[in-house]
């Protein structure tokens, strides 16, 4: 898809490898709708006519049906949705205070998983009702990351919301198809996002030391040129790519 003029969707749009995809969508030429928590709008900042900022919960129906409206009336279509969106949390199953508490599990669940889903389906819905553009009406990109295959000690949540994400791709890139929409999903691994900001540099340097090649944290920036190239590759589909220099995590 040339994104020239195109209108992508990004969510956790405001920070982090979020705030890189949009920057990569502009410098690309599209129009970009930035989806994240009402109290991130000032993240944002001002970034011309061609940025709408949607205050978005992506668990919310209501929220992501609403950011997909807005954007249509100020650009006319959504071509591309990246979901970027996400939480975190570190807990094993058993510790010395009892069991990971339920509530937990399900609210990671809900935003990671459930909320990447909400909006795949109604940006698609939207996707399904434009005039195709030579052999695609759209793209959806997805955010899982190696914990998936990878799931350390203490990561029963955060992998199983995004096991739950790569296991979805493939089946949502054969329901589109017939749409002439594609869906992947990128599985980064150990990312220079702001969450690692707040490691000391010993704590990061010995994290790059364990990524075979290149021994380096990945950047937003790499995160954000494979999104670019999934949206301009029109054979790429339902497909998880791993994006983490041939780092497989060991059990902590």
């Amino acid at each position: 898809m040339n994104l020239t003029g195109k209108t992508a969707l990004v969510t956790g749009g405001a920070s982090g490898l979020g705030r890189s995809v949009v920057d990569a969508m502009l410098d690309a030429g599209a129009n970009v709708v930035v989806c994240d928590l009402p109290h991130r709008a000032d993240e944002v900042g001002d970034l011309g006519k061609s940025v709408l900022f949607a205050p978005t919960d992506v668990s919310s129906a209501d929220d992501v049906a609403e950011a997909v409206r807005s954007g249509v009336e100020q650009f006319g279509a959504i071509h591309v949705a990246v979901n970027c969106a996400g939480i975190a949390w570190a807990q094993r199953t058993v510790d010395k205070n009892g069991p990971h508490p339920l509530e937990v599990f399900q609210k990671v669940v809900e935003v990671n998983l459930v909320g990447t889903f909400n909006v795949i389906r109604l940006a698609a819905a939207q996707m399904a009702t434009q005039a195709p553009d030579g052999e695609e009406r759209g793209v959806i990109v997805n955010t899982a990351s190696i914990a998936a295959y990878d799931g350390q000690i203490g990561q029963v949540a955060y992998a199983a919301s995004k096991g739950g994400v790569v296991a979805m791709t493939l089946p949502i890139a054969r329901d589109l198809a017939r749409m002439q929409i594609r869906v992947c999903t990128v599985a980064p691994g150990t990312m220079n996002t702001p969450m690692l900001a707040l490691l000391s540099d010993e704590q990061r340097a010995a994290l790059a030391a364990g990524i075979p090649h290149p021994a380096r944290l990945g950047e937003p920036s790499d995160f954000a040129a494979l999104v670019r190239h999934v949206c301009e590759n029109p054979y790429l589909n339902g497909e998880t790519i791993r994006l983490d220099g041939a780092l497989r995590m060991p059990p902590k």
